[in-house]
């Protein structure tokens, strides 16, 4: 194995709910398919990620359900825990954000920042709700965007310019939650003065040249309008402020914000200390030559391109105002920021409320999670918005992973169980023959190359040219009327369709591990081809009072798959095979739209 170190962070779901298709399509599948595709390589990779579960969002849905938030976010952290599992997203720690290393991570954060002098104490406008009393989430208020004219922007964003708002800034505010006009009253709280990295971040940000174009371009834009930005709020539901006269406030927490980024760091350091070895963290996070590669949907660009870069920044003494690392060293900025853009969902944008949506639970609950896995990676929000629908989901599975890839090996596996039952010898190879071997073998290079920059959309259409190319082989050669006229020619078309199902199987393990592990078995492999994540109940004294939670994590270090092309043992016996893919009813379109319109 490698020395080279990998960080794979990845996006963190709320734990407002279960999550939705479009949600996976951006931070879930790509990140998994990354991992997968540099353990496979030889790197040593991390990936950690968790449930986001603190702010009034929650407090509000927990109001709602009249539950705790704590009770609500123990149900939703788990329901989410699973989704990810059954959809074989490889953490090596999905954990939450209710923990108290989090909280103990998240504090040590903040000292150092304001011990550098990043982070300050402020006056400011805070919006109550007139009815209840309770402060309102930026999020939860919206209104015209002041710089665009947007009328339907955020009160800490607006979605259309990307420019970062207050809520107080917004033309005519509205709450979210019930409509009124909130009131704005003088509270004090901490800021991370992110104006103070402006020069620093631009520098850094004009050497990122291998980020995609528009993630680059739209951090640099953003640039011009860097304010001061509120890390305390007005909550009753976070982190607790680690300040004398503070932190028994039970009206002043942490910003959910600024505490969910801080999760990557303390899920390293959480998976470190359930290693056994408390400082297996270190190289991923103060090795300069590793890299951090950060997977989100775009509307999650601005906090990983700019505010935590600052705040990694700030922690690390780097800044107009100087300063010197706290405890953890000085830490690593984002190596890459691979963003996605938005899945619709039959020409309309994903809403719960409104029951446009597709939860992943459900979806894998009638669908193999391989089948969704693929559509996502061929045909999701890559590098532009995309729309699901149903019907193209039935004709990729059928057309492509059915009757292609599936009948590649069904036809090569059984025609060889018939006729051998082996993996058989190849005789004096054709030009033909070597052709396709060549082929196969030079797509590991092409393949891995769009794979380690996130070209995910290429590399498996790559992969699957092979498949194509094998099929077409297959016909041009016709093993099966070999059989009656030419054994020894039968057995080496045979060996060679064999060999290239083997790396075809490889080439496409990152995108579809389960079914790449079926066709491992049936070629006669041991071992395991792919792990899988496994939920675990881990004890831990949590700051908010649960004795124990679930994580996913997993042993990926005995995974027998490698990224490269591996002869197949001539004489290894081959039995007749079972499908690895289900072809889906066409009528399922029907279902499925009727289950969306509520029929």
């Amino acid at each position: 194995m490698s020395s080279e170190h990998v960080l794979t962070c990845v996006a963190w779901p709320y734990a407002n709910g279960p999550r939705h298709i479009g949600h996976v399509a951006g931070f879930g599948v790509p990140s998994d398919v990354f991992a997968r595709y540099q353990r496979m390589a030889g790197k040593q990779v991390l990936m950690v990620s968790g449930t986001d579960e603190h702010g009034t969002p929650i407090q509000v849905q927990a109001d709602k359900e009249g539950v705790t938030p704590r009770e609500l976010a123990d149900r939703n952290s788990l329901v989410i825990a699973k989704d990810l599992q059954q959809l074989g997203l490889s953490y090596d720690l999905f954990t939450r954000t209710t923990t108290k290393n989090h909280y103990a991570t998240t504090q040590a954060i903040f000292l150092q920042l304001l011990k550098n002098g990043y982070v300050f104490p402020q006056t400011q406008l805070g919006a109550i709700s007139p009815s209840t009393g309770r402060t309102l989430p930026d999020r939860y208020i919206e209104g015209t965007c002041p710089i665009c004219s947007y009328p339907a922007a955020r009160g800490d964003q607006c979605d259309n310019c990307g420019n970062q708002l207050d809520p107080v800034d917004l033309i005519d505010p509205v709450s979210r939650i019930n409509g009124e006009t909130p009131v704005f009253v003088e509270t004090e709280h901490y800021f991370l003065d992110l104006p103070a990295f402006a020069e620093v971040l631009a520098t850094w940000l004009r050497k990122q040249d291998h980020w995609r174009p528009n993630v680059q371009k739209f951090s640099l834009n953003l640039l011009d309008d860097l304010k001061p930005r509120a890390i305390t709020r007005d909550l009753e539901w976070g982190v607790p402020v680690p300040l004398d006269g503070w932190s028994d406030r039970p009206d002043k927490k942490i910003y959910v914000w600024f505490d969910a980024v801080i999760g990557y760091l303390s899920a390293s350091i959480e998976w470190a200390k359930r290693t056994g070895d408390p400082d297996a963290w270190r190289p991923f996070w103060n090795d300069p030559e590793t890299r951090a590669y950060y997977f989100m949907g775009k509307d999650n660009i601005v906090f990983h391109s700019e505010i935590w870069p600052a705040m990694l920044m700030g922690y690390s003494g780097i800044g107009a105002k100087g300063g010197e690392p706290g405890l953890f060293g000085e830490l690593n900025r984002p190596y890459e920021v691979v963003s996605s853009e938005f899945l619709t969902m039959e020409g309309r944008k994903f809403s719960s409320s409104r029951n446009v949506v597709i939860y992943v639970g459900d979806m894998l609950s009638r669908y193999d999670a391989d089948a969704l896995r693929y559509y996502l990676a061929v045909a999701g929000p890559e590098n532009q918005d995309t729309d699901f629908t149903w019907s193209e989901f039935v004709r990729r599975n059928n057309d492509e992973l059915v009757a292609g890839w599936g009948n590649l090996v069904n036809r090569t596996v059984s025609m060889t169980a018939k006729n051998v039952g082996a993996i058989p010898a190849p005789g004096a190879l054709t030009d033909a023959d070597q052709a396709l071997l060549a082929q196969s073998k030079a797509a590991f290079a092409t393949v891995g190359d769009l794979l380690a920059r996130s070209r995910q959309k290429a590399a498996i259409g790559e992969a699957m040219n092979v498949v194509a190319a094998a099929n077409k082989y297959l016909s041009d050669m016709a093993p099966w009327q070999l059989a009656k006229t030419d054994t020894a020619r039968m057995e080496s078309v045979l060996h060679v369709a064999l060999q290239v199902v083997s790396d075809a199987k490889t080439l496409l393990t990152p995108f579809l591990p389960t079914s790449s592990s079926k066709v491992h078995a049936l070629l006669g492999g041991e071992g395991t081809w792919a792990p899988m994540p496994e939920l675990v109940e881990v004890d831990e004294e949590t700051a908010v009072g649960s004795p124990s939670y679930s994580v996913l994590t997993g042993d990926y270090t005995t995974a027998v798959a490698r990224w490269e092309s591996t002869p197949l043992p001539v004489g290894t016996p081959v039995g007749a095979p079972t499908p690895i893919f289900t072809k889906l009813d066409p009528k399922v379109v029907d279902e499925e739209l009727a289950r969306l319109a509520g029929e």
